[in-house]
Order: C-alpha cells, then sequence, then structure tokens
C-alpha cells in the first residue's frame, strides 16, 4: 500500500473519531449499532444519502482482511505483515464510522415531526 494511501487510511479514521468526540454526537458505540439499521434502510431506498460505493469498497476491504491470500503475508513477515490488514481496517472503521454519523444526523432528523406528523 503506497504512503498516501496509509494516510488517507488513517486520516480518515481520525475524523470519524474527531467527529464522534464532538459535543452532542452520538459515540462510536452508538455509530457502529446504527450500521445495521444504516444498510437496511439504505438498501431499501428509504435512506437515500448512503454511499453505494463506499460501503461495496467496505465489504471488498473485509474480505481482503479475512481472505487466507494477502499482498503482504503474515506468514513470511510475521507482525509487519499485519501493516497491511490494519489500514485496510483502519479504512474500513472510517468509512462506516463517517457513513453512519450521516446516517444517524438523517434519522434524527426524519424523526422531527413534520406538518404534524411524525416522519420516520
Amino acid at each position: 500500500m503506497s504512503a498516501k494511501r496509509r494516510v488517507a487510511a488513517l486520516t480518515m479514521l481520525w475524523r470519524a473519531v474527531q467527529a464522534s468526540r464532538r459535543p452532542g454526537a452520538p459515540g462510536i458505540a452508538a455509530q457502529l449499532a446504527a450500521v445495521p439499521r444504516m444498510l437496511a434502510l439504505g438498501f431499501s431506498g428509504r435512506y437515500r444519502d448512503l454511499s453505494k460505493t463506499r460501503i461495496l469498497l467496505a465489504a471488498l476491504g473485509l474480505l481482503y482482511v479475512l481472505s487466507p491470500v494477502d499482498l503482504v503475508p503474515e506468514v513470511l513477515l510475521g507482525p509487519f505483515g499485519l501493516g497491511d490488514d490494519a489500514l485496510v481496517t483502519a479504512w474500513i472503521v472510517g468509512a462506516l464510522l463517517g457513513e453512519t454519523d450521516a446516517f444517524l444526523r438523517w434519522e434524527t432528523s426524519a424523526s422531527r415531526t413534520v406538518v404534524g406528523e411524525v416522519v420516520r
């Protein structure tokens, strides 16, 4: 993985963690608990802001991390071989936290009263 991609993965994770620390923002546990709801509403079409491309890339990243085939094999390089897996995992978590942050804001605004009715 290139240095540029490593920095991008870690930056995404850092921004997501920082966003979860804003006053009034949901914590990381609440964001991770929202993932199933976000996916269900996103794929059913009720939540239209879901980045399906980002979710697809996160799923592919998860398959890469879980796959026995690896770009940098742990068997040959020991702990150094875990570096690429760690960076892909950091990107996945950062992407999910970023998506769920936006989803939870949408969910909160969708549950407000609109014309005397609660929309959900």
